[in-house]
């Protein structure tokens, strides 16, 4: 099992330096894509246009052999834009299922926030059931499907705001933020001829991908971790200055992101730091906090930081 896994981690390597020749400065958080997609989650980009987000998914799709589809979020989006349609045919006196741009392994959902509440409502299915249903028929989507929604942190006129049954199924939120001084210059360095994207060449295919899903499920999380990670999620549900905190589903996602997290990391079990680095990004965007905690300026991340210092980290003693 290590040689099987070694290789894998080195097919992880080789799309973690394709990512990373696209967007420079940006380790932690193409670990982070990295991670979700081997956990079978879907992230949820929220950051200021222009930050590379679409070209991160972009170069994602292309470094793993995966069909790539984009759906442009707006208020007229209707439903059967994202699943498709069943349209007849009067030769042959049938509805024939025309598939939407769901059918895919990665789905961009840009600026998900300014389609209706009707319109992201399709998309739950999507998420949770691995399929959709139109007319009454089932349709399976591909076994590699990986949603990545973005929205815009500051542009509030004709948004939406997504509600906690769809954020739940987010495994992950984050963003990328802007480039330092030094990786901007570089970044004008590299694409002054042409963009690294259009050099980008294939290095896996979606077949190992879900090879690696299945290593991550066997990646070992030992009872005092496991403890350590229920103790988290449970406190959250407790603390005075939260109003709504982790649901079962995420300490599901935290244990799955944890694991995919170890094995990106060459490691075949996972490791407190792994939860309290992964926590942040998997249970922020479950929290609500109480108005009274907002009013005196805390925040999810502060609360969190709070959480972390109640729960004991679990110690191992050799001799």
């Amino acid at each position: 099992m290590e040689t099987m896994i070694r290789e894998e981690v080195q097919a992880l390597k080789r799309i973690q330096e394709n990512l990373e020749s696209c967007i420079l400065g940006k380790t932690d958080e193409i670990k982070l894509l990295l991670t979700a997609m081997l956990a079978g989650g879907h992230v949820l980009l929220e950051d200021v246009p222009g930050t590379g987000k679409t070209v991160l998914i972009k170069a994602l799709a292309k470094s793993i052999r995966g069909q790539f589809r984009r759906i442009q979020c707006n208020p007229d989006l209707l439903p059967t834009d994202i699943t498709g349609v069943s349209i007849y045919h009067p030769r042959d006196e049938v509805f024939m299922f025309r598939p939407g741009p769901i059918m895919t392994n990665i789905l961009l959902a840009d600026e998900i926030n300014r389609a209706t509440t009707k319109t992201q409502s399709a998309l739950l299915e999507a998420m949770e059931e691995r399929h959709i249903t139109v007319d009454g028929e089932t349709h399976e989507l591909p076994k590699l499907f990986l949603l990545l929604a973005t929205q815009n942190p500051i542009d509030f006129e004709g948004t939406y705001i997504l509600p906690e049954a769809q954020l739940d199924r987010f495994m992950m939120k984050f963003s990328l933020g802007y480039p330092d001084e030094q990786t901007e210059m570089r970044m004008i360095v590299s694409q002054s001829i042409v963009h690294p994207l259009e050099a980008l060449e294939p290095v896996a295919d979606s077949e190992q991908i879900l090879s690696i899903q299945q290593f991550v499920k066997q990646v070992h999380l030992e009872e005092a971790v496991a403890a350590y990670l229920i103790a988290i999620t449970r406190l959250t549900r407790e603390h005075p200055a939260i109003f709504l905190g982790a649901s079962p589903r995420a300490t599901l996602a935290l244990v799955q992101a944890a694991k995919a997290y170890a094995l990106l990391n060459e490691r075949e079990f996972v490791i407190p730091d792994d939860i309290k680095f992964l926590a942040p990004y998997v249970l922020g965007h479950r929290i609500l906090l109480q108005a009274e905690a907002r009013m005196e300026g805390a925040t999810v991340q502060s609360v969190l930081q709070s959480v972390f210092q109640q729960v004991k980290v679990p110690v191992r003693w050799e001799k």
